[in-house]
């Protein structure tokens, strides 16, 4: 095998290189001016692999800075606003001072076409011929350069939306110029129509932006030998090019994803399947629950946009490394969400002229300035205690050297809260005890906070992989390929016939399967994966209830399923209600193209001639407690072997992230020379002397 994963950050763009067996990481600052010149750089230093699965930004940049295409939205007569009403709801219920994003549309280019279709389908008012001939013509004569189409109730009859497509397609060709379409029933073919509306218009807005950088990288990785371009998509597999254009809002949660991807396939080799996923990075924190299978949603936001595209299911805080400090109106210090990125990055990079958590860490001796990325970069400690003098005065009205320490502990203990917030909200919140899963700790920043938090969470066990903080450029190796297709049903479950299901099923995987095909997979190969959204006749949300596998082959009575759905309704709410109907509102088809399990060597690390022994004795405040530096051994990562130990306090540095190893904490070096760290046991009082 011959690959490299590539993963582009907001602080660092990471490489893992896959070859003859062996694993070869990189790291480098990100260029958001261009994220392909760090991109091709990296390659041109690890040396030009055959196949690319990439991680890319490009989307969710977009999104996030309005940066997208111009786009037009046709819709049914009566809809035009329905991107700016949206759900009427309140995201900050006491908030007096809300401001909802601006429609990715402004209103003089959405367009209401006088048309109507019934919930079955069925036509209530034809479609106007010479009408559309109009808008048309207004619109190929707008600078648009993308159009969504979404039309009322397009999920149950698409004709009309193929019509109207067809009609632009013709106008811009008749007219020489270049127009993507993206029509809802090739999109997201499902109800809820401002989900739905939301949806394509995210797609046509970020599709000619990624497709453009596709082009550009495409060109440059082809001089160089690269045969194969994958992207990374954000439920958890890959996709060809044929598809990241035409549907690039599948790539709006790219690198996250592909982190969970690379945190599961690790954890799975070290014997564990119910896990926490925490991934620190530049910008932000991304955690997920994975028990056993990878959490999988229809359901995210992106920019505060809805994106009900396939997805993985992951909660995200603005709580990251670069994550900047700030003292607000009221006295209370902040973390985040704004962050310095990596231009001009965090102080202590030489360039930033903010406090950040990054610079914190330093300050405490949790970084040392001469190990970082393996002593290639040279952190500023001088400029780290000069932003902090400044926080330190604001917080406590002086600002000598203890002044800052303490000002940079109140830095990682309020991001630790963000963060312990964030893991609560997707465990206790939800039903779980986070105390039965082990906390898998990766991306730059994570191993520095992972023990702290798991302490705080009544977590006994913390898996750092052997490569933390390009973990996800690992997943995107590993990361299968996958094409979903949906369909609407919208009947009860007692109406729905096994036979007729199978039948949809078996449509809906043909499409996936050429789908693939035009990805250049083999459509003979894939996995066939069947999930009914399902809910009580009345409630509006549903919970995806999956069907067995190879279902659609031997259909079987829908009881079992029924039951499936109790139980986890009885999971997630609590409750049952097993004297109403259920509703089947979805079915989701995914294909997957499975890639070989990754099987790499071990490192070649000649055997220690000498007891282990630490690289240095630094000053470091570990307890989380105090700002205090008290001694502590400093460990290379390259220096451990299986079966190696080192109890806390210790620090455990190497090229990609810094691992803290509290006192009370105990590290020990697994087969896969993963750290794996737990709680020591407490010791016990001495017994009372006889009287």
């Amino acid at each position: 095998m011959d690959v490299i994963g590539i993963d582009i950050g907001g602080t660092f763009t990471d490489f893992v290189l896959l070859r003859d067996g062996r694993v070869r990481i990189y790291k480098t600052l990100s260029t958001p001016d261009d994220p392909a010149r760090a991109l091709v750089q990296g390659i041109d230093l690890l040396g030009a692999p055959v196949a690319v699965v990439h991680g890319t930004t490009v989307a969710t940049n977009a999104l996030l800075e309005r940066r997208g295409a111009p786009t037009a939205l046709i819709t049914t007569a009566g809809f035009g606003d329905v991107l700016a009403i949206g759900r009427g709801d309140r995201p900050a219920l006491y908030d007096l001072n809300v401001t909802r994003p601006e429609p990715l549309v402004p209103e003089a280019w959405r367009f209401e076409l006088v048309e109507r279709l019934r919930a079955d389908g069925s036509v209530l008012i034809p479609l106007d011929d010479a009408e559309l001939a109009r808008m048309v013509a207004w619109i190929a004569a707008q600078p648009v350069e993308s159009v969504a189409i979404c039309l009322l109730h397009s999920y149950a009859n698409p004709s009309h939306e193929a019509r109207v497509a067809a009609a632009l397609e013709q106008a811009v060709h008749a007219a020489g110029r270049s127009l993507f379409i993206s029509a809802s029933y090739r999109v997201l073919p499902e109800p809820r129509e401002y989900e739905r509306t939301s949806t394509t218009v995210v797609n046509a807005y970020v599709s000619p932006t990624l497709g453009r950088y596709l082009d550009r990288l495409g060109l440059a990785l082809t001089d160089r030998g690269v045969r194969s371009l994958r992207i990374m998509a954000s439920d958890g597999g890959s996709m060809g090019l044929v598809t990241a254009r035409e549907l690039a809002a599948r790539a709006t949660l790219s690198g996250p994803a592909g982190g969970i991807v690379g945190a599961f396939a690790v954890a799975r080799r070290a014997g564990f399947t119910r896990i926490i996923t925490f991934d620190m990075g530049g910008t932000s924190t991304d955690v997920a629950l994975v028990d056993g299978t990878l959490p999988r949603t229809s359901e995210s936001r992106v920019g505060g946009v809805p994106v009900r595209l396939p997805g993985l299911d992951i909660h995200t805080v603005g709580a990251g490394g670069g994550s900047i400090a700030r003292v607000d109106a009221g006295g209370a210090l902040r973390v985040g969400p704004q962050s310095a990125g990596a231009d001009p990055g965090p102080a202590c990079y030489g360039r930033g002229t903010l406090p950040t958590v990054t610079d914190a860490n330093l300050l405490l001796g949790r970084l040392q300035p001469d190990y970082f990325l393996g002593g290639r970069m040279a952190l500023d400690v001088d400029r780290a205690r000069a932003v902090f003098a400044t926080l330190a005065r604001d917080l406590f009205g002086t600002h000598d050297a203890a002044a800052e320490r303490r000002a940079a502990l109140g830095v990682v203990r309020v991001a630790n809260a963000l963060m312990e917030r964030a893991i609560r909200a997707i465990s206790v919140e939800r039903g779980d005890d986070p105390r039965d899963c082990a906390l898998v700790a990766f991306g730059g920043a994570g191993p520095l906070h992972a023990a702290h938090l798991a302490a705080a969470l009544g977590i006994r066990t913390v898996l750092i992989p052997r490569y933390p903080g390009v973990l996800s450029a690992f997943g995107m190796i590993a990361a299968d390929v996958t094409r979903e297709t949906s369909r609407a049903l919208l009947m009860t479950l007692d109406a729905l016939d096994p036979a007729t299901l199978a039948a949809h099923i078996g449509a809906l995987a043909d499409e996936a399967r050429a789908a693939l095909a035009a990805d250049g997979e083999d459509p003979n190969g894939c996995r066939i994966e069947s999930v009914l959204d399902l809910r009580y006749v009345g409630q509006s949300y549903e919970l995806p209830t999956p069907l067995d596998q190879g279902w659609e082959a031997s259909p079987a009575p829908l009881a079992d399923l029924a039951e499936r759905f109790h139980a986890l309704h009885e999971r997630r709410y609590g409750h049952t209600m097993r004297n109403r109907q259920i509703e089947a509102v979805t079915l989701r088809v995914r294909a997957v193209s499975p890639r070989d399990a990754l099987t790499f060597a071990p490192d070649d690390l000649p055997p220690r001639a000498t007891p282990l022994a630490p690289r240095a004795v630094v000053n470091a405040a570990l307890t989380g407690d105090t700002a205090a530096l008290e001694p502590a051994p400093l460990y290379e990562r390259d220096d451990l072997r299986p079966g190696d130990g080192i109890a806390g306090p210790a620090i455990i540095a190497q090229l990609d992230a810094t691992t803290i190893v509290p006192p009370g904490w105990r590290a020990v070096v697994d087969a896969d020379l993963n750290l794996l760290m737990t709680p020591l046991p407490p010791q016990s009082a001495p017994a009372d002397p006889p009287a």
